[in-house]
């Protein structure tokens, strides 16, 4: 049986002549299934800070076109809001991925805009989310929406906002926007018109090819390596490529021949976009089994270099060759390092780097890069989980002059170099990569051996992820129970190790907003962090230890997960 009160919203929903025939028809045919009826209905899909995902299906639990509607008329009322005062209409850029119902979802968000009198610029087919944050700020645009439920799994799709800086909603601002977002009781009071008003009004617009060029350049623009490549110095490195079914197929290709590759492959089985993702588990880089066709076919081509990209290419993975020829999954704070070194060493090389420079990483990711681009004499500064932030420092920068943006990046495969965007760009990331492994070529190294000798040069930084998916009501509850009881009850010790300083970033810590977050630091260095994912049913714990040797290293990293997942699984 399911609870009077969600009994009262199906029946609301049942009865609402707002909504449709066919969604009624699937709630009445769950009518024997009470667990999958609360599940979708036992509350509204949170509208977080970065918008919304969820699973799609009918429901106030689901992706659908009435909560995505929901989600937008508050969007709109921001919107008109914040606009006040500007000359002539309010406009939004609208992009969308592979998914399943993106492209419907991306309609229904262009037609609520525009029945608020709001131009929706939107882009006919599959974009990537770097171009929906560089479209922003080309076209000088009041926000942006990207229908993504970035690597999630098939059943899952979403929604997230941008700011008129092109980068996702900061708290203050996603707060301003939930508050409305809720004041929406009734799907009858969002507000409608059809396609065709909407185009005859001008308030539909189509993106294309133009706006396609325009990002291009501007990213093969900021290639370091462009000279070199002109003369040669790619033209015997092979690359594998693989989408993984989603939007980079295009774009990383389009970047990387502008530039001078002239030996990348494609995955074929992955090169077409397709919601289900038939090839993968997960259409995550950040996992190796994504890279298995993309490994077998360099094999066959002898590749140095895999790149691999999540379906809204905002996320880039590489593969490696180690010493002993077998292919290695770089995780995101080894490529980071390795970008950041190869970025702020070309810039120096060419007398060019900044004094005022800075670069930003989030509190999760290796203090590796850190120490690297402090070497170059760089600013490091730190920021909250999640890219807004790293784009809300580039704001900063931008109004006050005070440094001068060279390189912003987090451990989940999220690399920045350039202002042109305010989110992590994974056809940039393959760009500087790729550009990266032909540079070391030329001089007879692999990235693992430019790995290696950033250990020998900076010490041996090694770092875990350890998540739990808790899905549904009783998983929200678990996941707030394990937060509470390391906050209550704080270790003293770990693995043998005392804890020197415990953060708490629900306090707001060094200036940062507010956040469920706790860091632990421990006497040796290492560090560990519990974080309830964002955007996921998920706990995350974050691990971080620095040795001397590799061996070293991984024995305390091990020791350090087993002991404090030992508590969280208890």
């Amino acid at each position: 049986m399911i609870n009077e009160k969600t009994a009262a919203v199906v029946k609301q929903w049942l009865e609402d002549p707002s909504i449709d025939e066919e969604t009624k028809q699937e709630l009445r045919a769950l009518e024997s299934q009470p667990d999958e009826l609360e599940d979708r209905f036992y509350r509204e899909l949170e509208f977080g800070t970065g918008g919304l995902r969820g699973v799609i299906g009918a429901g106030s639990n689901r992706m659908n076109r009435y909560t995505v509607g929901k989600a937008t008329q508050g969007l709109a009322q921001y919107i008109l809001e914040t606009a006040q005062g500007k000359e002539g209409k309010p406009s939004v850029i609208i992009a969308h991925d592979s998914r399943h119902f993106s492209p419907e979802f991306s309609l229904e968000a262009a037609l609520v805009l525009a029945a608020n009198g709001i131009v929706a610029k939107l882009y006919p087919s599959l974009r990537t989310t770097p171009q929906l944050s560089f479209s922003v700020r080309h076209l000088e645009a009041d926000g942006g929406i990207m229908v993504t439920a970035s690597h999630n799994p098939p059943e899952y799709n979403g929604y997230k906002v941008y700011n008129r800086e092109g980068g996702q909603l900061v708290p203050d601002e996603a707060e301003r926007v939930i508050s409305l977002v809720q004041g929406v009781q009734s799907f009858s009071e969002i507000k409608q018109i059809t396609r065709e008003e909407a185009e005859a009004q001008g308030l539909i617009v189509w993106l294309g090819d133009e706006e396609d060029e325009a990002f291009i350049d501007t990213v093969a623009g900021l290639s370091l390596g462009r000279e070199r490549l002109a003369a040669g110095e790619g033209d015997d490195l092979q690359i594998v490529f693989t989408p993984l079914h989603g939007t980079g197929n295009l774009p990383v290709r389009r970047v990387l021949e502008r530039i001078g590759f002239k030996n990348v492959a494609v995955v074929p089985e992955q090169e077409q976009p397709d919601g289900d993702f038939p090839t993968v588990k997960s259409p995550n880089p950040e996992e190796r089994e994504a890279f298995t066709l993309a490994m077998k076919l360099g094999e066959e081509l002898n590749a140095d270099l895999l790149i691999g990209t999540d379906p809204d290419c905002d996320r880039m993975g590489a593969v490696v060759r180690n010493k002993e020829g077998k292919y290695v999954v770089l995780t995101g704070n080894q490529s980071g390092a390795i970008m950041v070194d190869y970025v702020l060493g070309r810039l120096q090389e060419s007398g060019k780097l900044p004094k005022n420079g800075a670069v930003i990483k989030t509190i999760v990711t290796s203090e590796m890069g850190a120490v690297i681009a402090r070497h170059y004499g760089a600013e490091v500064l730190n920021t909250l989980t999640g890219f807004k932030y790293i784009g809300e420092k580039m704001n900063q920068f931008e109004q006050t002059g005070e440094h001068t943006f060279l390189f912003g990046y987090e451990e989940s495969y999220g690399y920045l170099a350039g202002t042109y965007a305010r989110d992590k760009d994974a056809v940039l990331a393959s760009m500087l990569i790729a550009e990266a492994a032909a540079y070391y070529k030329s001089q007879g190294k692999t990235l693992y051996d430019v790995l290696e000798g950033l250990y020998a040069q900076f010490g041996t930084f090694i770092e875990r992820l350890e998540s739990r998916t808790m899905k549904g009501k009783d998983g929200v509850a678990k996941i707030q129970s394990i937060m509470a009881d390391w906050r209550e009850n704080p270790p003293a010790e770990v693995a043998g190790v005392k804890v020197v300083q415990t953060l708490d970033y629900a306090q707001g810590i060094d200036g940062l907003p507010e956040e469920n977050v706790l860091k632990y630091i421990l006497e040796d260095d290492s560090w560990f962090v519990l974080r309830p994912s964002g955007t996921e049913p998920k706990i995350k714990v974050y691990f971080a230890v620095r040795g001397d040797s590799l061996a070293g290293a991984e024995e305390a990293v091990q020791r350090l997960v087993a002991a404090v997942t030992e508590r969280v699984d208890a």
